[in-house]
């Protein structure tokens, strides 16, 4: 994968922003990170409102890597939100979360979630399911067009 692709990551918990971004490094995945810690921040972000207008340093991600109990704003209700924005619609969204309930996971799918995962017990099953992210959804998905209906 190549540096100019961006994930933007939106995570309330700095624990786990750091175990993220070190299992990235440890991956060897050289991608840029956008950190967001509440919904609404990751809504401001999308949309390109202050303080992320310039998209030079805040691109579109990618790929989002959505935690879903957040404050402010839930990331249900965050991805809600973007599938409703013609214009991103399309980015891909990986639910990263700590809940196994079945009501969260049927509910984001529903939504319009592309993938729930689980965040993993150990820092090494950490990295290699980045591995496998990258894998998927940075190297070999076919990435959707965005901004067209």
């Amino acid at each position: 994968m190549s540096a100019d692709q961006t994930i933007l990551l939106v995570e309330d918990n700095p624990k786990d922003v750091f175990l993220v971004q070190r299992a990235f490094r440890k991956a060897e995945i050289t991608v840029s990170i956008q950190v967001v810690n509440d919904g609404d921040s990751a809504v401001m972000y999308l949309s390109g409102h202050a303080p992320y207008t310039d998209r030079s340093l805040h691109p579109f991600p990618a790929l989002i890597l959505l935690d879903l109990k957040l404050p402010r704003r839930s990331g249900a209700e965050v991805l809600m939100w973007l599938r409703q924005q013609p214009t991103i619609k399309r980015i891909p969204v990986v639910i990263l979360t700590s809940s196994r309930e079945f009501t969260d996971v049927n509910h984001v799918y529903d939504l319009g979630a592309n993938a729930y995962m689980v965040k993993p017990p150990t820092f090494d099953d950490l990295v290699t399911m980045l591995k496998t992210l990258d894998l998927h959804w940075l190297k070999y998905n076919e990435k959707p067009q965005l901004g067209t209906n």
